[in-house]
């Protein structure tokens, strides 16, 4: 089980990078294609700046995700993982009621499956 939850993690991990890569470093390009329909082409030039700042908050989910991954101690490493994991499910649930319900999927379900794959081993 151990080993399904640390690729779980990862897993999640890497999205976020991703996340982080989209908004701050190809927000008028990646963004716009995720986005389409959400927001109108002429917005994302003037929230660029904004994007990236949501880019870096995404940077630290991932970069505590990856810290838990690290942590020898495992109930440290679990409680890490469950806080940043938590942290992903709540800005996920609030992005797909917010800006698009692709984000719950993305985002929110797989936080809340590893939570609960932690809590249940």
């Amino acid at each position: 089980m151990a080993i399904v939850i640390k690729i779980l993690i990862a897993l999640i991990a890497l999205v976020h990078i991703y996340i982080l890569y989209m908004e701050m470093f190809a927000w008028e390009t990646l963004g716009k294609k995720t986005f389409r329909g959400v927001m109108p082409n002429e917005m994302f030039k003037p929230t660029k700046a904004l994007a990236a700042n949501q880019g870096l908050y995404n940077g630290f989910l991932a970069a505590g995700l990856l810290w838990s991954l690290l942590i020898s101690d495992v109930l440290w490493s679990a409680n890490v993982a469950l806080f940043f994991l938590s942290c992903v499910a709540v800005a996920g649930l609030y992005g797909g009621f917010t800006a698009s319900i692709k984000i719950v999927y993305v985002q929110a379900i797989p936080a809340i499956i590893a939570i609960i794959i932690i809590l249940i081993s």
